[in-house]
């Protein structure tokens, strides 16, 4: 499945973020916060869902979480001051607020997966010999 919002496209099966044209590194923890807050975009995500979901209830500091919704935001062009797209919601959460669309993956031809194409031989044609 594949979230596009703003110039970003979020590519969960490969685990993948796209800006424009360019794919953007980024750490597992802070993917994983981009598509919680993806899938929960109709409603605000506290801290301790945050933590559950992404850290699996393990104990994280609170310049941790800072850090991670820092790269979050930077890596889909957003920032602190502006939150075009993932908004804090004081004393509650995080919100993402961008419109998003969902698409499936497109499959991919069997040529751009490294397999070959066999075309058929015309009548009386023969392949030669390896």
């Amino acid at each position: 499945m594949q979230f596009l919002f703003a110039d970003s496209v979020l590519d969960v099966d490969r685990r993948e973020l796209s800006r424009g044209s360019e794919t953007v590194a980024v750490e597992p923890q802070v993917f994983d916060l981009l598509v919680y807050l993806v899938h929960n975009r109709e409603r605000v995500v506290t801290k301790d869902d945050l933590i559950e979901a992404v850290w699996h209830g393990r104990i994280v500091t609170e310049s941790t979480l800072t850090s991670r919704i820092n790269a979050a935001r930077k890596a889909i062009g957003d920032n602190g001051v502006e939150q075009r797209l993932i908004r804090t919601i004081p004393r509650k959460g995080l919100r993402f607020v961008g419109e998003v669309r969902q698409a499936p993956v497109a499959a991919t031809p069997p040529a751009a997966r490294g397999q070959l194409t066999v075309r058929p031989l015309p009548p009386g044609a023969s392949r030669p010999v390896q």
